[in-house]
């Protein structure tokens, strides 16, 4: 028995949300979509049991987007354990080092069963990390117990498990898309309002750029020292949402054939950014894992060791700077940044395409299978995947170019919730408002379900 088969036989006997017995009506939907992302920020703000308060930290912004967490807190973890054990699943998976089937049903759930777990040991590792290494008691005089540190520990890892029950809820049919997908923009929408409401009472009563502008309005806001919120941020924040809008909307489209309906010609439309915003969102992923790995590489060796500081170094220059005073302060990180981005961003596109399955081989044969055909080429999957490869390399080098630059120039600007952040915000809404649309659809026309193959 491999790992996986480990992993997914311990899942099988994990407790599991079921599937209504009935599709529950689009409102119904709604409403526990709605009270899963209100119990979401009720979570953020619970602090944990047993720490002392006045020593939260303030999270790296970057890794508070990418993995919906908020320090000190029973969302302290956020998605990160199951985003960081889905992508080394898929990464294992697509690398054929795990071998397993992704279209079988099957091959799916013994997938969705080792996440769960893995995602479990992963919360637990990082929780007792986080605790072992003192994080929430340094600087304060006091010495936990072990009860203390067992309970930190314990809610940690509580508050983890509840956020795959959470997404399995909503995936499994009882509410709208998923708790990873709805965590990140509510953190991503937390953000951008903070930026522009925020305000902390004696300390930063002027941190956002509305407070900013009532306390001093002869305050020059084009460009804020300290990465806080400006005018340029909010400008490049527009810009940005109406740039991706644009771009998502276009299409390449592939002229097809049906060998069943001899002489009817048809479009095959591939997406302009064909690798949507998967390759950024990897390279935020990694790079708030080494973040992730930064603060714990502190509370265990101390900040003045030389293992420590080689490490930070790297980390500060993958980091991305917030806003056109610190881009401009230190040139080399934002050189270095932009670059490290871009090639990060070209290696995971290209990694996505063949692992995801879009490559021209697997598109080549699902048209095969479905029956169709370019016109004028031999009904052979190996002459279509010549012909998908002039259309699909060199959209996926463009388009992960290009959600590279969006993403880059957005941080250096200081867009608000981060480029990476928008970035996804856009795609998801994108997905909710498809998802909202297409129940809509069904629930006002039943037979759509029967074509459509679904469940009654």
């Amino acid at each position: 028995m491999g790992v996986i088969d480990l992993l997914a036989a311990i899942g099988e006997r994990l407790p599991a949300v079921k599937k209504p017995e009935r599709r529950p009506t689009l409102y119904r939907r709604l409403a526990w979509t709605g009270i899963i992302l209100i119990t979401y920020f009720i979570m953020s703000n619970i602090p944990l049991y047993g720490i002392p308060e006045q020593n939260v930290q303030a999270q790296f912004n970057l890794l508070r987007i990418i993995f919906a967490s908020s320090a000190g807190t029973l969302m302290e973890l956020g998605i990160g354990p199951i985003v960081t054990a889905s992508l080394i699943l898929q990464v294992l998976v697509g690398a054929k080092i795990v071998k397993l089937d992704l279209t079988d049903p099957e091959g799916r759930k013994k997938f969705t069963s080792a996440q769960k777990v893995l995602a479990i040991i992963i919360a637990i590792l990082q929780a007792t990390a986080f605790t072992l290494g003192g994080r929430y008691w340094a600087g304060t005089g006091l010495q936990p117990t072990t009860l203390d540190m067992a309970l930190v520990i314990a809610q940690l890892s509580l508050g983890t498990v509840l956020v795959i029950y959470f997404d399995e809820v909503l995936q499994r049919g009882w509410g709208i898309g998923s708790a990873i997908s709805l965590f990140i923009l509510a953190g991503v929408a937390q953000s951008v309002v903070w930026s522009l409401f925020g305000f902390v009472p004696g300390v930063a009563v002027d941190f956002g750029l509305i407070p900013a502008l009532i306390t001093d309005p002869s305050l020059t806001l084009l460009a804020r020292p300290n990465g806080f919120p400006d005018v340029t941020g909010l400008l490049a924040t527009m810009t940005m949402v109406a740039i991706l809008v644009y771009l998502q909307a276009m299409r390449v489209e592939v002229p097809v054939t049906s060998q069943r309906l001899r002489g009817v010609r048809s479009r095959v439309p591939l997406q302009f950014i064909y690798v949507t915003n998967i390759p950024i969102l990897l390279v935020g992923i990694l790079v708030s894992d080494l973040a992730l790995i930064q603060g714990i590489l502190a509370d265990f060796l101390g900040t003045d060791n030389r293992f420590y500081q080689m490490y930070s170094t790297v980390v500060y220059y993958l980091t991305p700077p917030r806003g056109l005073i610190q881009s401009l302060t230190d040139p080399v990180r934002t050189v270095i940044f932009a670059i490290s981005w871009t090639i990060l961003s070209i290696i995971f596109g290209y990694m996505w395409v063949e692992i995801a399955g879009l490559n021209p081989r697997d598109q080549a044969e699902r048209l095969v299978k479905g029956g169709l055909e370019i016109p004028g080429m031999r009904r052979h999957a190996k002459a279509v995947e010549q012909v998908l490869a002039v259309y699909i390399y060199p959209l996926t080098l463009l388009s992960s170019i290009i959600v590279a630059v969006i993403v880059i120039v957005a941080d250096i600007l200081g867009a608000y919730g981060t480029g990476t952040g928008l970035l996804l915000a856009v795609g998801i809404i994108n997905q909710y408002y498809a998802l909202i649309t297409r129940e809509r659809a069904i629930e006002t026309y039943p037979l759509l379900r029967r074509i459509l193959g679904e469940e009654v």
